[in-house]
């Protein structure tokens, strides 16, 4: 135990201040690294021994096994081999997954306790002894109060319900098992939970404490626990075994490892005793945060005490860090106590070690594991041999564990396990190729492969955009009646998303329910991430709202993806709806009585139209309860057919007006979003709407109409929304603001922006990171560009506390390297490091902002000027130089640089190959420029739009215009979908050329795709057509423009 003390002090002293304070510690979660990261190499969980001064003897070790392993005898096992890799079946018993889940189930402490295990479920009646009432009357009592609790009632709060349910006698062990049930709604459980504290003659006991501190932890409010634990102090209540054993479990899963061993210290300063419960829990989260000598002091002392660990899971898991750690010794004592306390057959405790060999990298432990077994005359099982295998291969030793294979085949205990390892093992190198002869090869063999070979091949596939080739390898896997998982749909659902073709993912994520397979959050989050990468927002939020119809928790990661990529696209109605969501999902009890306040502000505001209201008031009744769908899509359409079907209003409203459609804000706010672009006839649906009986606005409709009156340049009419605000005492947000602000500086109208900005704060509103960050773009842009003001914004921005994102950094940093503000630049750079930038990522923007202002020579001035840092940075920026250097016509020394990379094992980023792509069409180098298009695929990358521009544009200076409209349709038919400079950047090119009846057609192609032409875009194509003596088409593209704008603007 002193050992362990020791141990603690050195621990705590990282971990632990005076204060307590907490160092989360970031972990890698198991569920996430099976799919999104499933192929990426783990070369930073072993040592490659290839690479070590071990190499000699490591491969006369291995030449000595292959001769002991061909000349022994095996005994065929068909156990599983538990070696689980990426996409391999989860329900494995015995796998190399790391186990980073801490719960463990309680139930063991007191037979009263619910149980904490993964599920997350409360049992409700547990309890096999009942004082005071019957079991009947008991399951009686508990079913009509939590109805009453769960009933709707706008006008009565769940407090009034309570006090008018009629029981006299309050039952502590009724309202505990009420509170359990109130497990998937946590808001009411603190509410029922507080007002039975005000009840006379009814006192909260241990029990139902730990009740409320599981349901705080479960919804990660760990400042909440830690007030309930002061709270049982205050009030006197006992803390027992079981208490401290929830404590411990809800800090281990959140990965709060000091706070556990606090828990643990205080445990037994209480006097409680831990129990293998509590021990269990103490070293699961060692061990999977990667504190195995710590944890393996908990298990010796654990040991010392005669507390048996029966746990198989939990010894796999101290094996593994052990191993990891090279402490054969430790090894060979757990596997020593394996056998001696689980019970565990030798041959099995021997699998397991060499399993926690290979995993961790310890090829040459596993070796010589292997040979002492061989020399104790130990039977050699089949299952040693394929852990071997697969050991091999995750180290990167393909040709050696071939090897093995060929004497299995000898032995003739290969399966379709093997062969299914060995691909695996050549798609985690990237070498597709052969994995697909493997594959190949394993079929001709007759044997079937798993679900998770097809998966893992699907999925590089559709990463090298090799779209029918991953789709027909699925329809394969369904014609052998090869059933696929859940994993294998999400690889099909990502795959079609990337490729833009959202419907189709949408149909297979939704044949998930057809084949009886429930969507969890994993399978939703990957979804959702790749949603963000293809531009799609109203599929995202489609996905969000599935994901809360289904009660599926959907974890802050997850939201933080989708704000920070709609605060890129500026969406800002969208975000404010999410960020409800985001709040909606947490447990602040601060808020109960203000989100009641703010339902009656509404009622009141709905009563009595003059009431004044504070600009610090909300007036949002979805804090609480997250806006649904609650109408048809079908309605959706019929409404949106009627709005785009004409430009004349009055029989638009006719044709509305004999609909049966009940209005919701919720239902107009779609209306308003799909249809946006139609903005004569949606701005008037919106007012027309409003004045509705029995309708009102909300502040997130009208910041939907006011974004849309500005994306038309309608700023007359978008002001005079914000004004129509004022005057309804709808509450006025620093979002609505921001709108504004942003839609000002996006036309270069930054003086009216600027304008907007000090009207807001001198109304009193605060400006948010959004605001600042908004108006900064603007000022640091090409059109309206005001550096000084920019200077002075973003001080400003510092001053409130406010952190810059990437994107801020990167646009406000390249405004002032193009203007010259060097020493400004290095200022702000130098500043960046108070907000969590690393110096390598400051000198990095710094850098690539120097390349695009075609400073070249500064840029890499700093790189020697930087230090210890150079390398990270020289790796970060090689893309930026590489694209200035080309910039400046200095071919030779660009290719020196992309050769030093390879040279380094660095592979050329996809920046660099366009860089070069762009070069080699600009000097006419036809030939070069494909090849380095094809040796760009070859390295694994998928173009982007940039990529496809260039080729596009390079095709098109050539004079190869056939070739440019073919890749122009590949994006178009495949993905990803031309964006706005692409189509600019094309219809240039193409009236630059007297192709301007071409360029037409692209006109009317972006107004079908639903992105609005610019006034330069109509102008380009105007003067193209007149040079070319076509002034009829010429004025048929005037007609076009003079017709967008006014279906765009209300007042025209």
């Amino acid at each position: 135990m002193r050992a362990l003390k020791n141990k603690l002090k050195s621990f705590d002293s990282y971990f632990l201040s005076q204060s307590h304070h907490v160092l989360h510690l970031s972990t890698s979660s198991s569920n996430s690294s099976k799919l999104s990261h499933s192929h990426k190499a783990k070369t930073t969980q072993q040592q490659p021994l290839s690479n070590s001064d071990a190499e000699e003897p490591s491969r006369a070790l291995f030449n000595e096994i292959t001769q002991i392993l061909g000349a022994g005898t095996v005994m065929h096992d068909h156990s599983p081999s538990g070696f689980l890799f990426p996409l391999e079946n989860r329900d494995t018993q015995l796998g190399f997954k790391e186990e980073h889940d801490c719960t463990e189930p309680v139930c063991e402490n007191a037979s009263e306790c619910f149980v904490l295990d993964k599920d997350d479920k409360f049992p409700v009646l547990e309890d096999t002894q009942l004082i005071k009432l019957g079991e009947e009357d008991m399951c009686r009592m508990v079913g009509d109060i939590t109805e009453i609790i769960r009933a709707e009632s706008g006008s009565i709060s769940v407090e009034e319900r309570l006090e008018n349910m009629g029981y006299c006698e309050l039952n502590v062990e009724v309202f505990d098992r009420v509170l359990k049930r109130c497990f998937k709604m946590p808001r009411l459980a603190f509410r029922v939970f507080n007002w039975l504290k005000l009840k006379d003659g009814f006192r909260h006991t241990t029990q139902t404490y730990n009740t409320m501190l599981r349901l705080a932890g479960e919804a990660k409010e760990f400042g909440l626990v830690k007030k309930l634990v002061e709270e049982m102090d205050e009030c006197g209540v006992q803390k027992d075994v079981i208490t401290w054993t929830i404590l411990l479990s809800l800090y281990g899963k959140a990965k709060k490892i000091s706070e556990a061993l606090l828990a643990f210290e205080n445990m037994q300063k209480c006097g409680c005793e831990p129990d293998a419960v509590s021990y269990r829990t103490v070293i699961r989260l060692l061990c999977s945060s990667g504190k195995g000598d710590i944890a393996m002091e908990f298990y010796k002392d654990m040991v010392k005490k005669d507390i048996i660990l029966d746990d198989v899971r939990l010894f796999k898991m101290l094996m593994n860090c052990m191993a990891e750690s090279g402490d054969v010794a430790a090894v060979s004592l757990l596997g020593n106590d394996m056998t001696r306390l689980c019970l565990m057959p030798e041959s099995s405790v021997l699998g397991c070690m060499l399993k926690s060999f290979c995993i961790s990298g310890r090829i040459k432990e596993a070796l010589e594991l292997i040979r002492d077994l061989k020399y104790k005359d130990v039977v050699l099982e089949s299952e040693y041999f394929e852990t071997l295998v697969r050991g091999l291969c995750k180290a990167g030793r393909i040709s050696d564990a071939l090897e093995i294979v060929e004497i299995m085949k000898r032995r003739d205990i290969v399966d379709g396990n093997i062969h299914g390892v060995i691909i695996n093992g050549y798609l985690q190198r990237n070498n597709v190729c052969m994995a697909l002869d493997a594959f190949q090869s394993m079929k001709e063999s007759g044997y079937v492969p798993t679900v998770s070979t097809y998966t893992e091949l699907i999925q590089h596939l559709f990463r090298l955009s090799k779209y029918e080739e991953a789709c027909m390898l699925y329809d394969e896997m369904l014609g052998k009646g090869i059933k696929p998982d859940i994993v294998a749909i999400t690889a099909m659902v990502a795959g079609h998303v990337s490729q833009n073709r959202i419907s189709e993912a949408w149909k297979f994520f939704k044949s998930m329910e057809c084949q009886g397979i429930k969507p969890t959050w994993k399978a939703y989050s990957v979804f959702i991430k790749e949603l963000c990468k293809a531009s799609t927002t109203d599929d995202i939020v489609k996905a969000l709202y599935e994901m809360q119809a289904l009660k599926i928790v959907i974890k802050d990661e997850v939201f933080n993806w989708v704000i920070t990529y709609m605060e890129k696209k500026g969406e800002l109605a969208l975000i404010e709806k999410v960020e409800q969501m985001h709040t909606a999902s947490k447990l602040v009890p601060e808020h109960f009585k203000e989100s009641e306040k703010q339902v009656l502000l509404r009622n009141e505001v709905e009563e009595d139209k003059g009431i004044c209201q504070s600009k610090s008031e909300t007036v949002e009744c979805s804090l609480w309860h997250p806006i649904l769908k609650t109408y048809s899509e079908q309605d959706v359409r019929d409404v949106c057919k009627i709005i785009s079907s004409s430009l004349d209003w009055s029989s638009i409203q006719e044709k509305l007006e004999k609909t049966n459609i009940e209005f919701t804000p919720e239902f107009v706010m779609e209306i308003l979003q799909i249809c946006s672009i139609h903005g004569y006839t949606v701005l008037n649906f919106f007012t027309w709407v409003g004045k509705q009986p029995g309708y009102r606005h909300t502040t997130e409709s009208y910041n939907i109409a006011i974004k849309i009156a500005g994306c038309g340049k309608d700023f007359k009419h978008m002001r005079s929304l914000f004004y129509e605000m004022r005057r309804n005492n709808y509450p006025i947000t620093p979002e609505t603001w921001t709108i504004m602000i942003m839609l000002y500086g996006r036309t270069g109208l930054t003086e009216m922006a600027m304008n907007c900005f000090n009207e807001m704060k001198a109304d009193g509103y605060s400006p948010s990171r959004s605001t600042y960050k908004y108006l900064i773009l603007a000022l640091c842009g090409r059109k309206g560009r005001k550096v000084d003001d920019a200077l002075r914004t973003y001080s400003e921005m510092i001053s409130s506390g406010h952190v810059p994102d990437k994107e801020l950094i990167e646009t406000y940093i390249g405004c002032l390297c193009e203007m010259g503000r060097i020493l400004e630049a290095r200022k702000c750079i130098d500043s960046l490091e108070k907000f969590g930038y690393t110096i390598p990522l400051s000198y990095s923007l710094f850098i690539r902002a120097l390349c695009r202002a075609r400073k070249v020579e500064e840029a890499l001035a700093l790189i020697e000027d930087i230090g210890t840092e150079k390398s990270s940075v020289e790796k970060l920026t090689c893309g930026s130089i590489v694209h200035g250097l080309l910039q400046k016509g200095k071919l030779e020394e660009a290719l020196t640089k992309v050769n030093a990379m390879k040279q380094e094992g660095i592979t050329p980023t996809i920046h660099v190959y366009t860089s070069l792509l762009v070069h080699f069409f600009k000097e006419k180098q036809v030939e070069k420029a494909i090849e380095t298009y094809e040796e760009m695929q070859q390295s694994g990358y998928q173009p982007n739009v940039v990529t496809y521009s260039a080729l596009i544009r390079g095709y098109m200076n050539v004079g190869r215009h056939n070739d440019a409209w073919n890749v122009f349709y590949r994006m178009k038919f495949k993905g990803p979908f031309p964006d706005f400079k692409t189509y600019s950047m094309f219809l240039s090119c193409l009236c630059k050329v007297g192709k301007s009846e071409e360029a037409m057609r692209l006109i009317s192609d972006m107004l079908e795709s639903g992105i609005v032409p610019s006034t330069i875009n109509f102008r380009t194509v105007f003067y193209g057509l007149n040079r070319e003596g076509k002034q009829g088409l010429a004025r048929v593209v005037l007609q076009q423009k003079s017709e967008l704008i006014r279906k765009r603007k209300l007042i025209t």
